[in-house]
């Protein structure tokens, strides 16, 4: 293989083989690949602006029975902690999202034994009864399969009846790394990688927007890191053409503090700024069907997700006004909405306000902001 020809061929939008992605990882240079990254997140969003949004991340339950070796959030049924998220709370913090900017709930919980279809159409019908302007971005391919293997029913019928009970969009929630030698090691509770890929279809079928993502620098080898960006690639040439399918890919690295896999095996990020940046660029270069590549300030800090820009990123994320899983593992980081513009145009790009479709919003001209801890 010539790294050469390879850029070239990504220049050109080619799709890039496992392999060949494993080779420009391992040996060509990390300024040859933002270069290409670059001048591809050029061409696909020409405008050249860094988008951004504000909403909030609410968890319906902290009840799993899914034991992900990486989260330290979940309790199992019946601890003392356990919880499950009433309408007043609800209520309580929409309109504070409201007052901070924001137009979106991201609703995700865990794996709850006892909460079926009902209980999630129920939920999302009632919120936008009360707040009809109140975009949902809930659950997750995981949490589909639970509630599809709980139902009986196929993923197609629970995400229509979600759908038109209010959902609006799909995250990309665990995926982790989709290969299932990696997944019985980390997340052996969770649905397979193809059941993964298969929700994601089905959500695809229905005109569901959705994202995907990544979560890296663990147990998984750099082989199956590119095996999950091809079959995250092939389930988006196969989206119906009327489908936006994938509407962006956000890649992050393990946070390991005080997880089960650092405390009973080891394993520590061990990804380095650089390592990340990389990764980024190989999204872009690999994902040519996917238009927008999201850096995780969360995760990284500023000063990486800022050089992120300039290597294939075009996304800056949520400021994301409450965030309890990743958070819990460590990842320190926050931004207010005057701080994210702010990091933007130090990177020396012009910031966007955006809502989870990309499409642009006004900053509102009265927004309060919310006071958080660095």
């Amino acid at each position: 293989m010539n790294i050469s020809e390879l850029l070239n061929r990504a220049l050109n939008f080619d799709f890039l083989s496992q392999e060949e992605g494993v080779y420009l990882f391992k040996n060509a240079a990390t300024a040859e690949l933002m270069y290409v990254a670059n001048e591809l997140r050029k061409k696909q969003v020409p405008h050249g602006k860094v988008t951004w949004q504000i909403d909030r991340n609410v968890n319906t339950t902290n009840v799993c029975i899914a034991n992900c070796k990486f989260c330290n959030f979940f309790r199992r049924p019946g601890h003392e902690d356990s919880y499950i998220t009433d309408i007043e709370t609800y209520k309580q913090k929409i309109e504070e999202t409201f007052r901070y900017g924001g137009d979106q709930l991201l609703l995700q919980g865990g794996h709850h034994p006892d909460l079926g279809l009902s209980f999630y159409t129920d939920l999302f019908s009632k919120l936008k009864e009360l707040y009809p302007t109140l975009k949902l971005h809930s659950l997750g391919p995981p949490e589909i399969a639970h509630v599809s293997k709980l139902e009986g029913m196929s993923h197609y019928d629970v995400l229509k009846a979600m759908k038109e009970a209010g959902l609006d969009s799909l995250p990309g929630a665990g995926a982790e790394i989709l290969n299932d030698r990696v997944r019985r090691l980390i997340s052996k509770g969770k649905c397979g990688g193809q059941e993964w890929l298969d929700v994601m279809r089905a959500a695809h079928k229905l005109d569901l927007p959705s994202s995907a993502t990544m979560m890296f620098g663990h147990v998984e080898t750099i082989e199956e890191r590119f095996e999950h960006l091809v079959w995250i690639r092939q389930v988006q040439s196969e989206k119906p053409e009327s489908s936006k399918g994938f509407v962006a890919f956000i890649p992050w690295p393990f946070q390991d503090d005080g997880t089960l896999l650092r405390r009973l095996r080891g394993i520590t990020n061990n990804v380095s700024g650089d390592e990340y940046i990389r990764m980024i660029a190989l999204s872009r270069i690999m994902l040519p069907n996917i238009k927008n590549i999201q850096a995780s300030w969360l995760t990284v800090g500023k000063q990486v997700a800022q050089l992120c820009l300039h290597g294939g990123a075009n996304d800056f994320g949520s400021i994301m006004i409450e965030e309890n899983v990743v958070s819990a593992a460590g990842a320190p980081h926050r931004f207010t909405a005057k701080g994210i513009q702010e990091s933007i145009k130090e990177a020396g790009f012009e910031p966007q306000l955006r809502d989870q479709q990309y499409r642009w919003r006004d900053v509102p001209i009265e927004i309060e902001e919310q006071v958080i801890s660095y």
